[in-house]
Parts: C-alpha cells; structure tokens; sequence
C-alpha cells in the first residue's frame, strides 16, 4: 500500500499540473484490509446493520468478494441511514448519514487517495479536515491576520453548505487532476446513492453527507476552487489594501483593510457562490468594523466557538483577543448540569475524576491566550453544581461548604490553565 501511495505523492510533487490515471487498483484487498483495522468499533451502522465485528468474521471472502464486484462494476453503494444529532448551542438537530459497512471502507481507502492529490494543493488559509492541523492552528492564523492592518472582517456564512453542494460542479473539480474514469464513476455512484430515512429512500441530487468518510475531503476540494483559489488568484488581486483569509471546513472569515474594498467583495463573493451553486446567509453573514482603528465602533464575530474583541495588552496597545462565545458557555453549563445529575449517585472519588477529565477537555479546547477569565468562570460554576450534585445525595447527610472544602482537598479540582499560547 505504501509503495502505491508513495509513488502518488512524487507524481504529485513532479507533475503538480499533471492529470494522474489509473489509481483505482490502489482499492484492493490490502488498503480495505488496512481500513478495516483503522475502523472503531462500537459504532453506529448503516442501512445494512453489518457492524465491524460481524464483517471480520469472514474478512477475507468479504473483501475479495468486494473487490471481485468493483471490477465487474456490479458493487452499488447502500444509501447511507440518516440519523439526527444535537447542534451544540443550537435548536434545530444535524443531519448524519451513516454508510453501510462495506461503503465505509471504500470510501476510507479513496478518501486517502484524494487526500493524496489534493493535500499538496491547499492553501495555508485552510485548516478543516487536515491532518496535522486543528482548529488552534486556524485561530493562530486568524490573530496573527487581525494583529495587522485589518480594518474590516467579512464573518460569512454558506448556507447548508453541506447539502447543497453541487455534483457536477464538484466533479468537475476532481476531473482538473484525477483522469481515472473508474475512480471517478465510483465517487459519483456514492454522491447519488441516496438516503434512508425512517424506511423511505430519498435522492441526493445534491450534497455530501456529513458523516461519510469522502465527505470532509469532497468538501475541502470543493471550497478549495470556489473559494480559497478564487479568493487567492482573483479576488484578493482586486484589492489595494491588505486582505487575507481564513477557513476552518465551511466557516470563513475574510479580512480587509478598506471599507470600500470589504463591502465590494461580499457582492462579489454572493456571485461567486452562486456560480458554484451555494449561497449566502444573509441573515448570518456580516461586514463588521474591526481592527487597530476601530476603537469605539469596533464589533465582535464569533469563530470556532470564540467570539473575537478588540482589545489592550498592558502596555495600553491594540490586540485581537478571543473569549469563548456566549452560546457555546451556555451550551458547556447545561451539559455539565446534566451530567452531574446522571452521575450523582457515583462513589466521590470516581465522580470527580471524571469531572476533572470534562474540565481538562474544556481547558485544552478554550485555554487560549486571554481567556482565563472565562476559563475561571467555568471553573466557578462546575464547582457550585458539583457541590449541589453531593448535596442532593442525601437529605439526611447534607454537603456544606466546609465539608465539601474538605471533599476538594482529598479530591482536588483541576484548575484552571492557559493551553495553548496563540503566539
């Protein structure tokens, strides 16, 4: 697998403008094999209710009987079982589209192959869905754009980007590298298998399912050519002033020095988005003022769950600082409440340790230069529901401050602590 996938990268690294063929022999019984293993179990199947357990049983007839299907082109992926999850902060549920078992090994093994491809193509404005880069990295480059003469944001978001992405505009951007017919028939045969809900099939004339293996690198290419490319090669050229962008999968933030030159670009960018068959929130997408000169008129945006002010450093000078957002605090308060409901009748000791475990995932997320405070606020509010949680233990044996002091001094909180430096 490696040999085949290492010659890939040097065509890519040679012939950069290059269409690459024949690539569907890198889908064969040792990458499925591979994929396979990679794998979690325990999670949630598809329409064909085959778990990864059950496939391995009969592993090897199972991929050589797949792949004896892709060559006759007799193997039709499943539609994928759509289910619905939370959006955190939010009312309104995700859609997820879960793909049958065999379907997720073939697309874990050509997702790699586009990664492959593509990965050397991408611009360092994005960061979502790469290996080695995290949504940290893109706050990183955000604050070091907004720490330079940036005046005005363009806070944008694409309406159900994910479903409405356009098929033939999107295979159109695999055909600009990929010549391989058979890779391509595939990938078009997953972008219309369809979906299954509550026993009823619907088509997928558009989109990508979130929740498929393809989907965060078909993404990544699509907004690579209807945004960042454009952005970078046309749309940036048009500016005096400086500009600069940052994308974490659909989220995007533009930034600009000239009023005249932001406002141009977000009717430029409604066309643009158009012509790929997307569209603009209007109602969430805002031109804002923002920057070293904003002072009093300055506004605030929200990215990746911070919200981002103007703000001082101690020697009285501008600089950008990230908080976590209101929405996304709310959101953390309601769960940890919740969750220490659920678990209140667990032994102190245990109940604590996993606490800690909540507040270091929360820290390690939100711990960023300049949001301690927040950091401290949470801190403060986990600690007075977990002395309410002891509290209501018992009616009889009731948790007062000094008892639950001495709690905390056996079983200390995890306090809290600045991660990750944004410079």
């Amino acid at each position: 697998m490696e040999t085949g996938f290492s010659r890939i990268k040097q065509l890519v690294s040679e012939h950069p403008n290059r269409k690459l063929q024949t690539l569907m022999h890198l889908v064969n019984v040792e990458t499925l094999k591979e994929a396979h293993e990679k794998m979690e179990a325990g999670k949630a199947s598809g329409v064909d209710e085959v778990t990864k357990g059950e496939y391995e049983k009969n592993l090897e007839y199972n991929l050589e009987n797949l792949i004896n299907r892709m060559k006759t082109f007799s193997y039709h992926p499943q539609p994928a079982r759509r289910v619905y999850i939370e959006k955190e902060g939010k009312k309104e549920l995700r859609p997820l589209g879960i793909p049958a078992y065999e379907d997720k090994l073939v697309q874990s093994v050509i997702s790699e192959i586009l990664e492959t491809i593509y990965e050397p193509m991408f611009l360092d404005c994005s960061y979502g869905f790469r290996k080695g880069l995290s949504q940290h990295d893109a706050i990183k480059y955000l604050n070091k754009s907004l720490f330079g003469q940036v005046n005005w944001v363009v806070d944008v978001d694409i309406k159900a980007f994910f479903d409405t992405v356009n098929h033939e505009w999107l295979m159109k951007c695999l055909e600009h590298r990929i010549q391989d017919k058979n890779l391509l028939r595939y990938i078009v045969r997953f972008l219309k298998a369809g979906i299954m809900e509550n026993g009823r099939f619907i088509d997928t004339e558009n989109g990508v399912p979130q929740g498929g293996c393809c989907s965060p690198i078909l993404s990544n290419i699509y907004l690579h050519f209807a945004v960042d490319l454009w952005f970078e090669i046309r749309a940036k050229k048009k500016c005096q002033g400086y500009a600069d962008m940052v994308r974490y999968a659909d989220d995007i933030v533009f930034c600009f020095q000239h009023e005249e030159e932001a406002k141009a670009f977000y009717e430029t960018l409604k066309a643009r988005l158009k012509e790929a068959g997307l569209e603009l929130s209007e109602e969430k997408s805002k031109i804002i003022r923002f920057g070293r000169t904003a002072g009093k008129d300055a506004e605030t945006f929200d990215f990746l769950g911070f919200t981002v002010v103007t703000g001082k450093s101690r020697k009285g000078k501008y600089i950008p600082k990230m908080k976590t957002s209101e929405k996304k605090l709310k959101t953390k308060r309601v769960k940890v409440k919740e969750w220490l409901q659920k678990k209140r009748h667990l032994p102190i000791r245990e109940l604590i340790y996993k606490t800690n475990a909540r507040l270091r995932g929360h820290y390690n997320y939100y711990g960023i230069s300049h949001n301690y405070e927040k950091l401290k606020g949470f801190f403060r509010f986990v600690t007075q529901e977990l002395k309410k949680t002891l509290n209501r233990r018992s009616q009889k044996d009731k948790t007062d401050w000094l008892k639950f002091n001495k709690i905390l001094k056996n079983f200390p909180l995890v306090k809290p602590k600045i991660m990750v430096p944004l410079w």
